[in-house]
């Protein structure tokens, strides 16, 4: 099954294939203008609209979430969590409380970020786009969506920033 990433962001497939079948979404080190390219690229479109999120005249990565921003995440069935701080998250789930910790790379695209690396030999990647979300269980009203994909399984959840919260409260 091809990996399922929010409506609001249009992954670019940067780097190898994975062997089983799933483009990667990695980053390599390479040049800023080279970088530069690449997100035009993935960022290209018809006037006429396409179908591509966004507004197809900006050509600006995603700057919602500031780079020194803490952002938190969490989904249900079955229940994670965990935050990405700098180029360092920590998932975590009921089993592992205290969770992984592995570095990240973030990647602003035109409207939202993602943060990709490895968990246990496995590729890591949340993608994460503005708009309101519930998790389902709380009357709290998160102001990102995260799509989580740990090999091939795909999450999906709700994320928040110390800058940005959630509004409501838990249901004890």
């Amino acid at each position: 099954m091809p990996p399922v990433w929010p409506r609001h962001i249009t992954p670019c497939p940067i780097g190898a294939a994975s062997g089983i079948g799933l483009p990667m979404y990695r980053l390599a080190p390479i040049p800023i203008f080279a970088s530069a390219l690449m997100l035009a690229a993935c960022q290209s479109g018809s006037p006429q609209g396409n179908g591509a999120p966004g507004d197809s005249a900006d050509r600006q990565p995603y700057a919602g979430i500031a780079p020194d921003e803490v952002l938190h995440f969490t989904g249900t069935e079955p229940f994670w969590g965990g935050e990405v701080a700098g180029s360092t998250l920590t998932y975590t789930t009921p089993e592992n409380p205290d969770g992984w910790t592995i570095r990240v790379q973030r990647f602003a695209g035109r409207n939202g970020l993602s943060f990709s690396g490895a968990l246990e030999g496995q590729d890591f990647v949340a993608a994460i786009s503005p708009g309101q979300c519930s998790d389902a269980m709380s009357d709290r009203v998160y102001p990102f969506n995260i799509t989580l994909q740990i090999g091939r399984e795909v999450r999906n959840g709700c994320a928040w920033s110390d800058a940005q919260p959630f509004s409501g409260t838990a249901v004890l």
